[in-house]
Parts: C-alpha cells; structure tokens; sequence
C-alpha cells in the first residue's frame, strides 16, 4: 500500500512540475518534464524484480520503439496547433498516437511473435 502512495505522489509531483513550469518564461521545458522516466523506473523496476533480465531488456526495447507513437503526438500537435482549436488539436493528436501505438504493437506482435 505504501508503494502505491509513493506512485501516486511521484505521478502528482510531475503535474505540479508541469504546472508551474508552464507559467515560467521558461515555460517550453514543461515539455520536457513528462519525458523523465517516472513511470518507466517503476516499470522497470516492477519487471527487474519479477521477471529475468532478458525480460527487461525486452522492456526496455519496447520502451525505445515506444518514442515512435510519441513522436507522432508531438508532430501532430506541432503542425495541428496553428491549423485547428486546441481541443480538436489535442484529439487529433490523441487518435494519431493511438494509432501509431496500435501500428507499434501489431509490429512488435509480428517481428517478436
């Protein structure tokens, strides 16, 4: 239980992060923030313990081809911002990425079987 409360502590630090950076001149690092791998030190961390280290570095793998839906979100809201409101740009951009994430999983479904 009290590991789940420091989840849910390091998750809430993040957005207040995020927040208070979005309201500094320097206010783009706010993009940066969710990329420190919060989530994917519990992850890995949760894998490490429980599993080989085959299976994290597979982990891990996954994680590296998981910057590719990413990246497909932060294109979209790039070159949708100036094209479309923000919530139609948001949503737009939410559908790509689940998109790409779906195209990345049936990819890695198939090369790794």
């Amino acid at each position: 239980m009290v590991s789940l409360l420091l989840k849910c502590l390091l998750g809430a630090l993040a957005v207040l992060v995020i927040a208070l950076l979005s309201r500094s001149r320097s206010f783009f690092i706010a993009g940066l923030v969710p990329l420190f791998p919060t989530f994917a030190l519990i992850a890995h961390y949760i894998v490490g313990t429980e599993r080989s280290a085959a299976d994290l570095r597979t982990t891990a793998l996954f994680g590296l081809c998981s910057l590719l839906p990413y990246a497909v979100y932060l294109f979209a809201v790039y070159w949708l911002s100036v094209r479309l409101s923000l919530a139609a740009t948001l949503t737009a951009a939410t559908v790509a990425w689940a998109v790409a994430a779906a195209g990345l999983l049936a990819a890695w479904y198939r090369l790794r079987g």
